[in-house]
């Protein structure tokens, strides 16, 4: 039984890291394209979730990919590359791979395309639009993500969770307190009764004493009593 309670601690703690972890993921990629100016990164990498197929098969929708800052000088063409453009007439961050690079007067321009398209990207970008190169993808897990920013996949997989593990915790604290109270008593009664056996140990020596005491009155009262009489004869 204790063995199976420690399994079940176990468990309960690496499913409390998880879910911390999968929300500390989630956070970081709703936050890291809030800002239209900027990215956020964490160590210089950020996630995000792909919606759409344009660069299938090398990453599909509902992947996540991780990108990193990079040094714009040294992106050649074939790298694949996330940044800032404009897709139906609103601000959006796209990846797509770069097919040409033009360079005028010390500056760098870049013709992307992605890898499922027949035509190259419209909008030619700066280095100024680039926000970082493509690293790896995690397969699918951009759904997970994407289901995680509705409120109703955000409750069931986050805060459900936390608040059934918060309520272990306080049930887990209870247990350990009432057992410890237990503890407690059970100590105090073992002293108690301890000391009370000391007693009755005491009290019975005493008793043990005082009848050694009247034996010894009672052998001398005897023995002045034989002199007396033995006296009382001679005379």
């Amino acid at each position: 039984m204790k063995i199976l309670k420690n399994v079940l601690s176990v468990m309960a703690s690496v499913l409390l890291w998880a879910i911390i972890l999968l929300a500390a993921l989630f956070a970081f990629t709703t936050l890291a394209t809030k800002d239209s100016k900027s990215v956020a990164n964490l160590a210089g990498f950020t996630p995000l979730s792909v919606m759409s197929e344009s660069m299938a098969p090398t990453f599909n929708a509902g992947d996540l990919i991780i990108i990193k800052q990079c040094d714009t000088k040294k992106l050649e063409a074939g790298d694949i590359i996330t940044f800032h453009t404009i897709i139906n007439n609103e601000y959006a961050l796209n990846t797509h791979r770069i097919e040409s690079i033009q360079e005028s007067n010390g500056l760098r321009s870049y013709v992307t395309k992605g890898d499922n398209n027949a035509m190259a990207d419209t909008h030619i970008i700066s280095d100024g639009d680039i926000v970082g190169k493509y690293q790896f993808r995690l397969p699918k897990i951009g759904y997970v993500m994407n289901f995680l920013s509705g409120s109703t996949g955000f409750l069931i997989v986050i805060v459900l969770p936390m608040l059934l593990f918060f309520i272990y915790q306080i049930y887990h604290l209870i247990m350990v307190s009432i057992s410890l109270k237990k503890a407690i008593a059970i100590e105090q009664a073992e002293e108690v009764a301890k000391a009370t056996g000391s007693d009755a140990d005491a009290k019975l020596a005493e008793a043990q004493a005082a009848l050694a005491e009247a034996q010894r009155l009672k052998e001398e009262a005897e023995a002045k009593l034989a002199a007396a009489e033995k006296k009382a004869t001679e005379e």
